[in-house]
């Protein structure tokens, strides 16, 4: 039997295999992929964890999934889409594929005749409709002045004359839903707990955090079942939800305990 608000020392496997069916709301994990980093000589099984992770995923609820690809002898692995479709062979929907744009991309050796490396992907799975959304809103840089007399379009190409009408005398409000492309830093402003600096590839807390304010509610269980640095369950922490880290490093595992008792006596 698995409890939850605690943190388990093993292959995430091993881990998913005691759950029960329908057991998680919300998933926000990003594996190793393509050997960008070497973590500490484990492997890992894609298709099974996939397979695994659609098993203990509730009706309705999500898993986002964050990767990159390497280049492989001038050629990007594709890896990603890769993953993608097989989560939709087994089962999921492909709700949305996000962005994670990095506002300070590491520069590219000029030689590589590529342009900088400046994004990851943000797969959002659900199975079935999502059960939740609470839309992050931005404040709008046109609050304000009036959307415009632009025709609106039917799928076959005829004018919306109705619709290009309202809108004309519509003003923009203040505040809109973001786009799914969300730009965060990279480097070390992405957190204070310089703790979490020992592992070689955390993400941002805000990264973490508005993927459980979007997809899950308070009280939700989130899982991470490769926690890393615990990114994920540090934030679900503060957000008054439930969490389950999966970390196959005992080294790793000391950084999440580290970082979950910071967050607990602040």
């Amino acid at each position: 039997m698995i409890e939850i608000n605690k943190n388990y020392n093993e292959n995430c496997l091993e881990t998913m295999k005691r759950m029960e069916d329908n057991f998680v709301d919300l998933t926000v994990t990003s594996p190793p992929y393509d050997n960008l980093r070497t973590y500490k000589g484990f492997t890992w099984d894609f298709e099974s964890v996939a397979k695994e992770l659609y098993r203990v995923t509730k009706q309705g609820g999500v898993v986002v999934w964050i990767v990159g690809d390497a280049t492989v002898k001038g050629s990007e692995t594709g890896t990603s889409f890769k993953q993608a479709l097989y989560f939709k062979e087994i089962g999921f929907n492909l709700h949305d594929t996000m962005i994670w744009l990095k506002s300070n991309p590491t520069p590219r050796d000029p030689k590589s005749l590529r342009y900088y490396d400046a994004f990851e992907y943000m797969f959002i799975f659900s199975k079935g409709k999502p059960k939740t959304c609470n839309y992050i809103k931005e404040k709008s840089k046109t609050a304000g002045r009036n959307f415009g007399s632009a025709p609106m379009r039917r799928q076959d190409g005829s004018n919306r004359d109705d619709r290009t009408e309202k809108l004309k005398n519509t003003k923009v409000k203040e505040y809109k839903i973001k786009s799914n492309v969300w730009e965060y830093p990279i480097g070390s402003g992405i957190t204070k707990d310089k703790i979490s600096f020992k592992h070689p590839a955390i993400f941002p807390e805000k990264l973490a955090e508005d993927h459980i304010l979007s997809w899950s509610n308070e009280g939700d269980t989130i899982l991470d079942p490769m926690a890393g640095s615990g990114t994920t369950l540090k934030m679900a922490k503060k957000n008054n939800r439930n969490y389950i880290g999966i970390e196959i490093s005992p080294e790793y595992i000391d950084i999440i305990n580290k970082r979950l008792s910071i967050e607990e006596n602040k």
